[in-house]
């Protein structure tokens, strides 16, 4: 073979040689840059959102309560509608702006405990003891900087069984609107980290659906526990009483939302 043609194919496959690594290394980088710009354009995204806003009580609801019991159930009665309005005098001078509500007027036997018989004797009809006879008050106000004075002049009459604190019907609507901001807020910034993730801008995604609670999975309502205060029934008119201490707290309202969306 001629020395110049030996000498040309020595340094074409000295040539390939050189050119095979570099077209492995350029393909092999091409592999990721085309996995990276995956097209996002039509996906459809579920994106879950979640609100929570508290506000502090604004109302209570009181239970007060007077009960007496007598041999004379006429008596017994007597002395539980005298107390009683006593009881609702009381309150309507103190917080004229109250809600009371009367309730649970109950009246039954109290019969002594019963003695072993003797074998094959006959059972004497039951008479009662006595008669026990009771009636709940029901008290709805929103002057909580009132509510102990007008507690402790209603206790040297009744007494209190039961205190509840929650939000009025206006802070509660109030609340709600506050909720659904909240929670939408939060979808429209998941949105917004979800764009930037896959490489796109948040006015790229066009909301398809809106699904406040979350497809019936409800919040949990009053997650909040409720303040109660309890106390022992007690007989007779006491004398006047301390103010109590009260503390309303604060109600927390939760929302749960899915947002579907899709990006142009």
């Amino acid at each position: 073979m001629h020395p110049l043609k030996t000498l040309s194919l020595k340094a074409l496959s000295l040539k390939a040689l050189l050119i095979a690594p570099a077209a492995v290394l350029m393909l092999a980088g091409a592999i990721p840059a085309q996995a990276q710009s995956a097209p996002t354009s039509g996906t459809l995204v579920i994106v879950p959102a979640y609100g929570e806003v508290t506000q502090p009580n604004d109302r209570s609801l009181a239970m007060l309560a007077i009960e007496e019991q007598d041999r004379d159930k006429a008596a017994a009665a007597s002395r539980v509608n005298q107390k009683m309005n006593r009881g609702i005098e009381i309150i309507k001078q103190q917080d004229p702006q109250a809600i009371l509500k009367t309730q649970n007027y109950y009246t039954y036997p109290v019969y002594a405990e019963e003695r072993s018989l003797p074998s094959g004797a006959a059972p004497r009809p039951r008479v009662p003891a006595s008669w026990r006879v009771g009636q709940s008050l029901q008290v709805t106000t929103t002057r909580l900087g009132t509510l102990p004075k007008t507690i402790a002049a209603a206790q040297s009459v009744l007494t209190l069984n039961h205190l509840h604190f929650d939000l009025s019907p206006q802070a509660m609507r109030k609340l709600d609107d506050q909720r659904i901001a909240a929670t939408y807020q939060n979808l429209q910034e998941r949105v917004a980290s979800i764009a930037a993730a896959m490489g796109r801008k948040p006015s790229d995604a066009v909301l398809d659906t809106v699904d406040f609670e979350a497809s019936g999975a409800y919040a949990p309502q009053d997650s909040a526990a409720p303040m109660a205060m309890r106390s022992a029934m007690q007989k007779g008119e006491a004398a006047p009483v301390q103010e109590p201490s009260f503390e309303p707290g604060e109600t927390t309202l939760q929302m749960r939302l899915v947002g579907k969306l899709r990006f142009k």
